[in-house]
């Protein structure tokens, strides 16, 4: 169907995929409608017929627009997207089988120095083209989106549903919808020129470092001045609780208690931010606050206009030895 005779099946391959590495979404494009057939055909064998195989079909490709970069054998992209099926596959049935479904996002099979999806984004070409597709969803579609692919530690759909405070099924859902609305956006803007997203991740790094710096300085207040919009709104849990006063008055609180916050993962976006921090502990009171927050903003005419807080579930208490 595609005009090329059968052994040059794997040579069309090798150079589609070399391309798409380059940076070439129109050979990404290529790829996943050459392999289409068999792509559909893994997921029939393992779902049966039904929504999910088109929901898995789009979840796949969004996994390959991420890490198409890894494929080491160019020529063997056609068993390398069949595995990314069968992985989303796996994970959605794994889901299933749970009264609430919690997923992981499908492990990479090559390259494992890279530790996220986000890391793996940043290091080709493509990222830019993918952040404007995700800068084009409702903001309902796009936390979850965020989320459960580009963080590190809100990524099961009871992690995310959390984060958004919205029940499991509508995190499910909303994915569905955002795959689907990804799967238009990627195609209408594949010709368009598109922003830096590794300049706008690196800046946010830099803030993230340079506000948590100024609160230790006693400077919290002025960066709130300068960068949260004077009516922002603090939430946690999708309940407000409070402005720019609670801000403040809840850094100054754990700094004074001793509690210093470390950025281990951001997430930059034109209209959402994420930053994921470990929470560490004074000596005298390890058990003071979480190991972690996650600080999800979004933006309105460049400054943060709500900041919901997503804290880190504390381990579990080893269970105490039976009596003798």
């Amino acid at each position: 169907m595609s005009g090329i005779p059968g052994d040059a099946g794997p040579v069309r391959d090798a150079a589609l995929t070399r391309a798409a590495q380059a940076g070439d979404v129109t050979a990404v494009a290529l790829l996943l409608e050459r392999h289409r057939p068999g792509m559909r055909a893994v997921a029939l064998s393992l779902l049966g017929p039904g929504p999910d195989v088109d929901d898995v079909l789009q979840e796949a490709a969004l996994v390959a627009l991420r890490r198409i970069v890894d494929v080491r054998d160019p020529e063997a992209v056609g068993p390398w997207l069949r595995m990314v099926v069968r992985n989303a596959c796996r994970t959605l049935l794994r889901a299933s089988r749970r009264v609430e479904p919690v997923a992981t996002v499908p492990t990479r099979p090559y390259d494992t120095a890279l530790s996220s999806p986000e890391e793996v984004l940043e290091s080709h070409a493509l990222r830019d083209w993918v952040w404007e597709a995700v800068e084009s969803l409702s903001p309902a579609l796009r936390l979850p989106v965020v989320l459960r692919y580009f963080s590190t530690g809100i990524t099961s759909y009871q992690q995310v549903a959390e984060a958004c405070a919205v029940p499991v099924g509508t995190v499910r859902s909303r994915l569905g919808q955002a795959r689907r609305a990804l799967a238009r956006a990627l195609t209408a803007t594949a010709a368009g020129a598109h922003g830096d997203a590794a300049r706008r991740t690196e800046a946010s790094w830099q803030e993230a470092r340079a506000t948590l710096a100024a609160a230790e300085r006693g400077e919290f207040a002025k960066v709130v001045r300068d960068r949260y919009s004077p009516e922002v709104s603090l939430l946690a849990g999708g309940r407000r609780l409070g402005g720019a006063d609670l801000m403040l008055a809840g850094m100054d609180g754990d700094l004074s208690a001793g509690v210093r916050q470390r950025p281990v993962h951001v997430v930059a976006g034109r209209s959402l931010v994420v930053w994921e921090m470990e929470l560490v502990n004074p000596p005298d009171a390890p058990d003071h606050c979480p190991p972690g927050v996650a600080w999800i903003m979004s933006l309105d005419g460049g400054r943060f206009d709500r900041v919901s807080l997503h804290h880190a579930a504390r381990p579990q208490a080893a269970p105490a030895p039976a009596a003798a």
